[in-house]
């Protein structure tokens, strides 16, 4: 019997991840703090004082609207799912879907990719600049003109996917060289700058990018800096006219009113998130100073929560690493990145845990 799949699913890979236990767990870029237990009994208070028999907002609008005063944004504009990863695969959808093109670099994040072929999208995956792993932005703008043989308009429609930071790397392609790239694009395409890790930058976003472009749209999540990636909580910041046209692909009452009242409470009490960040960045140059007197290891400048780090073997640092009780990503699989590993900024304890199994003192 065969079954009714798509032949594009069958011939997807499965998601990259494969659950390891450690006692130091620095894989997956998690915030190194959970949400406050104040701030969770707080939420947990107001959900017993709701009613749980009726449907939540249609679209999240109670929480759209506390998410824009929050990003000083229009609530129009305003696209809030579970999880950001999900507007992955809505904004293909919406502008790539059966033929249509998605353009990235690589490496990257590798739902883009998978998406891509899972819609049936035509991929192009720009390489970074060997020498410092930077985005070739005059490269990505040449791609916005290749056509296939089969391509009858002279005008290619698509999606732009670029992260800011750059994940695995942690790089911060210059805001300038975005607006090149948005204003090249702006007939037939979305340009979408995936902000999982902006708080980590130290202040800097592409906001401003989005109210002068319409075609741009911001991702954003609450699984990161906020330390909430349990909740599943992502959203998106883009033209009323864009906005409008996504929320018809996102299903009715989606967002539960466990996460709509979980993220209010803490956009309401926004100055763990702010102390949250300062420590992680106060940490992150730590690992990256103790990191370059490693007699063999090299790490790379990061504005994200984590750090990439070149070694001669990564299978042989994992494997060390995680004899020494701490689990970290290994990046070795992806173009570019031979010898990487990805470690994420823990706690103080964590990464004095991290330096040692790594052969360092902290």
């Amino acid at each position: 019997m065969s079954l009714p799949i798509r032949p594009a699913v069958l011939a997807s890979p499965d998601y990259p991840f494969a659950p390891i236990s450690a006692p130091v767990k620095l894989d997956q870029n998690e915030s190194f703090a959970d949400f406050p237990d104040a701030l969770k009994a707080l939420a947990l208070e107001r959900l017993r004082q709701l009613p749980w028999h009726r449907y939540t907002d249609l679209n999240a609008e109670s929480l759209s609207e506390a998410l824009a005063r929050f990003e000083g944004w229009s609530p129009a504009g305003t696209v809030i799912t579970t999880g950001s990863n999900v507007l992955i695969s809505l904004l293909i959808q919406l502008s790539a879907l059966g033929g249509g093109r998605v353009l990235t670099v690589t490496p990257n994040f590798a739902l883009y990719g998978l998406d891509a072929q899972l819609l049936g999208a035509r991929l192009t995956e720009v390489p970074l600049r060997a020498a410092d792993q930077s985005m070739d932005f005059d490269a990505l703008i040449a791609a916005l003109d290749e056509q296939s043989p089969d391509t009858e308009t002279q005008q290619p429609q698509g999606v732009i996917y670029l992260p800011r930071p750059h994940a695995p790397t942690g790089s911060l392609c210059a805001l300038d060289e975005l607006e090149r790239l948005a204003t090249a694009s702006r007939n037939g395409w979305l340009l979408v700058v995936d902000e999982a890790y902006h708080h980590f930058i130290g202040g800097e976003d592409a906001r401003a990018l989005a109210r002068r472009h319409p075609h741009v749209v911001l991702l954003r999540t609450f699984s990161k800096a906020w330390g909430l990636a349990g909740l599943r909580l992502g959203y998106a910041l883009t033209s009323d006219a864009v906005a409008q046209q996504l929320r018809k692909l996102v299903p009715p009452f989606g967002v539960s009113l466990l996460q709509s009242v979980s993220a209010e409470v803490a956009l309401a009490h926004a100055d763990y998130l702010h102390e949250r960040v300062a420590q992680t960045r106060s940490e992150r140059e730590r690992l990256f100073q103790a990191l370059r007197q490693h007699p063999s290891w090299v790490p790379l400048s990061s504005h994200a929560n984590f750090l990439l780090v070149r070694t001669p073997d990564a299978a042989a640092a994992h494997a060390q690493l995680l004899a020494g009780g701490v689990l970290v990503r290994r990046q070795d699989r992806l173009h570019g990145l031979q010898g990487c590993i990805r470690v994420t900024v823990g706690t103080v304890d964590e990464n004095n845990t991290f330096l040692r199994a790594a052969g360092l003192t902290p």
